[in-house]
């Protein structure tokens, strides 16, 4: 197929089916680098509410910068993968501090940024100043690989170059911003992993996919994401109205969120007999001086390389016990504005576990 056939059916087809979407009314390199950051590895109708959120309460990149990690975690709780977030954070104060608050114009000086890769580089460059470089996402490997029928394996080292080397092929001189935001949107809504709508494709008759019946088998993605269990005894201890809670740090998931005091099994949930008191002198002391008023029915949350079972005991502390270090006592208002894990928070909002 002629690079002008590729890119003129579909900026066409774009103009005929594209969502409205407020980041595509706007050359603000600020609010499409959010969207961008806010869309990855989440689906748009997830993503747009929290997308209207963060422009309301933070307008500029300089109101984002100054604000306080906790806030931003907590006006992103429920999207998941929170090291976007933090990231995003730090990247903001760096453009805030050292660029004035100015995002270069284009796409090797945004590439020198901290915590802007290729693609968001590329996105922000293209979107905002109409540069004339591809953008290559998930969406865009699905298109070329069908399209043009490329074997390679995109999780391979030479993936890289190859699918960004097409894609740079063919994008036109002129309006290179339309052809990227298009080439997103048919693989998004239409050359879908599942369930393309081939019948009705503008490139029915020339797509390699289509014509040789490898729909399925392209993009060809070889490493399986291997999934892991783990398994959480939450203890919910309460003293006069108050509930012991601390921040997540570390490399684990949720760090910078709060939550409550965990015992983590390895093959199961545990009773409070299986539990080794001996190496766990503060739920020792605890339970010796409190009643269990309460235990939660399991639940299981889904991540994407990590399945948890959860279950929530709560403890009806009578006395004082030596805390572990970085946690607190706080009451139900002061928690509803900490950002939680999207577990926590679910079963925080009908205390049905509490009663």
């Amino acid at each position: 197929m002629e690079t002008d056939t590729f890119y003129k059916k579909i900026i066409e087809w774009y103009y005929l089916n594209k969502r409205a979407l407020p980041w595509r009314n706007t050359k603000d390199p600020y609010q499409i680098w959010l969207s961008e950051v806010i869309l990855q590895q989440t689906r748009v109708a997830q993503g747009l509410p929290y997308y209207e959120k963060f422009v309301e309460q933070y307008p500029t990149i300089q109101l984002l910068a100054s604000a306080d990690e906790k806030d931003v975690l907590r006006l992103w709780q429920g999207l998941g993968y929170y090291s976007r977030a933090r990231n995003m954070h730090t990247t903001a104060k760096i453009i805030a501090d050292d660029f004035d608050g100015i995002f270069p114009n284009n796409y090797e000086g945004l590439l020198k940024l901290k915590g802007i890769g290729p693609y968001t580089a590329a996105a922000i460059a293209s979107f905002a100043f109409d540069e004339k470089v591809a953008v290559v996402d998930g969406n865009v490997y699905r298109v070329l690989a069908r399209v043009f029928g490329v074997e390679t394996d995109i999780s391979s080292h030479e993936a890289k170059k190859i699918f960004s080397d097409l894609a740079n092929k063919l994008i036109p001189e002129s309006n290179p911003s339309t052809y990227n935001q298009a080439i997103m949107e048919f693989g998004a809504t239409h050359c879908m992993p599942a369930n393309p709508a081939c019948l009705f494709c503008i490139f029915h008759y020339d797509c390699v996919a289509n014509t040789t019946g490898k729909q399925a088998s392209l993009p060809v993605k070889s490493k399986k994401v291997k999934v892991k269990n783990r398994f959480f005894d939450y203890f919910i201890i309460e003293k006069d109205s108050r509930f012991l809670m601390h921040q997540r740090s570390g490399g684990d998931i949720w760090s910078g969120l709060y939550d409550f005091y965990l015992v983590e099994s390895e093959e199961k949930l545990i009773t409070l007999d299986e539990i080794n008191l001996e190496k766990n002198d503060f739920l020792q002391e605890v339970l010796s001086k409190s009643i269990v008023k309460n235990v939660s029915e399991n639940f299981r949350h889904i991540l994407t390389h990590q399945r948890i079972e959860a279950r929530f005991w709560h403890i009806i502390l009578n006395s004082e016990v030596t805390l572990p270090e970085d946690y607190y006592f706080y009451s139900l208002e002061e928690i509803e504005d900490l950002p939680k894990p999207i577990l926590i928070e679910k079963h925080l909002k009908g205390l049905a576990f509490l009663a």
